[in-house]
């Protein structure tokens, strides 16, 4: 079945993120960042005196846009460069609306959650009382 996304939860506490997790976050295997890395010029995370790569939460969305043009629309390397040079703007309004809808998604599972808790709660004394 390949690989299972595990999605990287952003934190403004942390700047960096390593090339695994960044791996993970798409499903995808490191080498195939490192040959992005290559291939497009959007790509390109800081390296430490080591070579470690460190990206940051923009480079995700550089990759994202590219993931996206090439995993998902299925595009060639070349036709998603073309696509990059003529219409940037147009691709990363979608990955940023569709990160922001993913955003607002979580929170309104956790309000979901604490409603469906506070309905409990409010059962479980109402019972109480009746019994009482």
């Amino acid at each position: 079945m390949g690989k299972r996304k595990k999605p990287i939860q952003f934190s403004e506490k942390r700047l960096f993120y390593s090339i695994q997790e960044v791996a993970d976050h798409f499903a995808v295997n490191v080498s195939l960042l490192r040959f992005w890395e290559k291939e497009f010029e959007n790509i390109n995370p800081r390296k430490t005196a080591g070579g470690t790569r460190q990206y940051t939460r923009e480079d995700v969305q550089q990759l994202q846009i590219v993931y996206h043009l090439v995993k998902e629309k299925g595009m060639t390397l070349d036709g998603a460069r073309q696509t990059l040079k003529t219409k940037k703007d147009d691709e990363t309004k979608r990955v940023e609306a569709v990160s922001k809808l993913t955003e607002i998604k979580k929170e309104l599972q956790l309000l979901e959650e604490e409603f469906n808790q506070l309905h409990a709660e409010q059962k479980y004394a109402k019972r109480k009382t009746e019994e009482g």
